[in-house]
């Protein structure tokens, strides 16, 4: 019985953990925020690109 109550508490624990991480980046809306520095990034890099065109 002692070995089960350890398992639940530690399983409890790892989620509460990661429940708290995942409020953090909705509460500060920061996965919008690594999205828009990306965008910023990935144009940087296809912006350099020479537009090779043909029609």
């Amino acid at each position: 019985m002692g070995k089960l109550l350890k398992l639940i508490w530690t399983i409890f624990k790892i989620l509460s953990v990661v429940t708290g991480i995942l409020f953090v980046i909705y509460f500060w809306n920061l996965d919008q925020k690594l999205m828009a520095w990306l965008y910023v990034q990935v144009n940087r890099i296809f912006d350099r690109k020479e537009a090779d065109i043909k029609f």
